[in-house]
């Protein structure tokens, strides 16, 4: 395969992969999720409290111009009365911006969880680049912000133009009205425009989001060079790891050769495998296989044997089955007791000795 083709991003992002960008901040996002359950937010905390707050700027206001004729101007008095201004009016706003608050922070942790990121926050030099900043305002994302600003402010033209339109006939009847209730038609006018455009920008946010899930799938995309040097990573390299189960090959055959002299017989097939066994009555409850090998290893396994005078018995059954059947270091199963048992009982006639 050509490099060139080799290095396009094809492949599907790993979880590590994905894990890693979401440790820099950078997860799949849309800014609109929150600007829509913002206004739809707003819309009914005016729907339901809209009245009670209205009244409690009233009297703040009717507070203000009934002790602004005998207050005193003084600079003790003026800061004392900035600060219940302040407080009065804090006091009617705070549920609107504590609920807004709430509402933008859930609308986020919907999308992506839980996630703070200092990396995200972190200075970068490489931001202050000029090139890079036009770069950024020219790049594909700037283009779908600028088409759904577009749209967005083309909605909410074409929302109010309507509802303006539908409204005209109830506008010259106003001038008969008292401000009160020309305040609460035009409040009125304005809920219902906000709350046709608040529709609107349900399904741009829907949109919106997958869009920017997709597009954030793409960006993730790794190529086939990135996936192998992840799996290299992670399982470590194919050579290294054949070199490691070479080495521990050659220790276990060490380990297990080194043993064979401590073996009570050598049972043989007789020539393509060879089978060492010992047995101590004191620390076993069975005999035990402590070295098995095919072909050169059980020329390896019968010479060692030769050499510490351990009796060779040719049994090609049994042979056979202990090679297949049981691993190094295991006692021998209940199933082979009664032919291990008649050779080991051989064996230690052989050498003058008892089970």
């Amino acid at each position: 395969m050509p490099q060139g083709s080799d290095q396009e991003k094809t492949e599907q992002a790993t979880p590590k992969r994905l894990q890693e960008m979401r440790e820099k901040g950078q997860v799949a996002k849309s800014r609109e999720v929150p600007s829509a359950a913002i206004l739809i937010a707003s819309l009914l905390i005016f729907y339901f409290l809209g009245s009670a707050m209205i009244k409690d700027f009233m009297e703040l206001m009717e507070w203000s111009f009934a002790n602004s004729a005998g207050f005193e101007l003084r600079s003790g008095n003026f800061n004392w009365l900035l600060l219940e201004l302040v407080r009065r009016g804090i006091k009617i706003v705070a549920p609107l911006f504590v609920a807004l608050m709430v509402v933008g922070l859930l609308s986020n942790i919907v999308q992506v969880g839980f996630l703070f990121s200092t990396k995200a926050i972190a200075p970068k030099f490489s931001k202050l680049d000029p090139l890079k900043g036009f770069g950024r305002m020219v790049s594909k994302q700037a283009l779908v912000e600028l088409i759904k600003s577009l749209f967005k402010i083309a909605v909410v033209g074409c929302v109010t133009y309507f509802t303006v339109k539908d409204e005209l006939n109830q506008i010259i009847p106003l001038m008969d009205k008292e401000v009160w209730s020309i305040m609460t038609y035009i409040g009125s006018v304005c809920f219902k425009i906000l709350l046709r455009t608040s529709w609107v920008l349900i399904v741009l946010a829907v949109i919106d989001y997958v869009f920017q899930k997709w597009d954030f799938m793409q960006e993730a995309k790794m190529t086939k060079q990135e996936v192998k040097d992840e799996f290299k990573q992670r399982e470590g390299d194919p050579l290294i790891k054949s070199r490691v189960r070479q080495a521990q090959r050659e220790m276990a055959k060490r380990r297990m050769m080194e043993a064979v002299p401590k073996a009570d017989v050598v049972i043989t097939n007789p020539t393509h495998l060879a089978i060492a066994l010992e047995y101590n009555t004191q620390n076993m409850s069975a005999p035990q296989l402590t070295a098995k090998g095919s072909r050169l290893m059980a020329e390896r396994i019968k010479a060692i044997a030769q050499e510490n005078n351990i009796p060779i018995v040719e049994n090609k059954p049994l042979a056979q089955a202990l090679f297949k059947g049981v691993e190094i270091g295991q006692e021998i199963p209940a199933v082979f007791y009664k032919a291990v048992a008649e050779v080991l009982s051989y064996v230690f006639r052989l050498k003058n000795k008892r089970i």
